[in-house]
Order: structure tokens, then sequence, then C-alpha cells
């Protein structure tokens, strides 16, 4: 498996890996009208394009034998969703295809982003994970996160709640 830097000749390859792995991750959790919506205006080439052109936002993918099996979003300073902190990292995505669920995959894409809070020697890397995804929520509190703070989603027309999770980074000065 390898961790490969998403580029803008990768645009259709990112669509199609996020709106998959939302669609696998979320749909049945949510109306057929409302996952429609958010995968036309989240996963749009125009949108997608503006995001990995944008400074301080990287985005990674998994992959295994030539295929796509998973991507990372990580932003930095202004790029932020939220917190804009530039003593921080956001990890704003991490999704798996479903098949590939507990083979480490999602582990190795957060080293990834681990290993560049690192180089960018920030203080905490920080995310927000849906109250109603036990399984991603259980990865980050194995990874030495924890709860600070809650905000909303929007999908569609419905408001979901986020749990705000950081962890703070360690360091050793030689």
């Amino acid at each position: 498996m390898k961790i490969k830097k998403v580029n803008i000749r990768d645009i259709e390859k990112l669509k199609e890996i996020g709106k998959r792995t939302f669609f696998e991750t979320f749909a049945s959790d949510n109306s057929e009208e409302n996952m429609k919506e958010y995968l036309k205006n989240a996963f749009s080439t125009e949108k997608l394009k503006e995001e990995v052109s944008t400074p301080n936002t990287q985005f990674y993918f998994a992959q295994l034998n030539g295929n796509i099996i998973g991507y990372l979003k990580i932003n930095f300073q202004q790029s932020q969703t939220e917190i804009k902190d530039k003593n921080a990292l956001e990890i704003e995505r991490i999704y798996v295809l479903q098949e590939f669920h507990g083979k480490q995959v999602g582990q190795l894409l957060y080293e990834k982003a681990f290993e560049l809070a690192e180089e960018k020697r920030v203080e905490y890397i920080w995310l927000g994970v849906w109250e109603k995804n036990p399984r991603a929520i259980r990865f980050y509190e194995k990874n030495g996160f924890v709860t600070f703070d809650k905000h909303i989603f929007t999908l569609g027309n419905d408001e979901q709640t986020d749990i705000m999770m950081k962890l703070k980074l360690e360091r050793t000065f030689r």
C-alpha cells in the first residue's frame, strides 16, 4: 500500500473516491435527497479543483496495486474550516472504501497526517466527526484524540452534530 499526493490532474479520481466513500459511510443514515444534494455540491469538479488548488490544503490517496482505496484531506492555517489556528492541523477527511475497513488503511492515512503535523511543527491536530459514526470516534480515541467541543454540519436540509476532537502533539527537542 502506498500514499500519493493528489494534484490537479487527479480531480476525476478524487471525485470518484470522494463520492463513493461518503455514500458508503453515510447513505444508510440520511435521506436520498440530502445525499444527492451533498454529493453534487461537495464533490463537483469545480469545487474539488478549488480545494486542491487552495494553499495549505492537501489531499492524499491510499493506493493498493494501483487502485485508490481511500483518501485524506488536511488543512493548515487559514485553510482550516473552523479554528484557523496557525499552530494546528485539521484532518477534514479520512475516508476508506468499506471493503478495506479494518485493514489499516485509515491508520496509514492518519499517520500521514501526523507526519505532516510534525513537519509543520504544529501544537495539535483537530477534526470533526459525526456523532452517529461510532467506528470513526473509536478510531480517533484509540489514536489519543479527546473531545473538546461540538459543531453543526449541514447535510442537505439536515443539521447534524459533529463531535470536535483534538490531539495535542508532544514535542521532543534535540
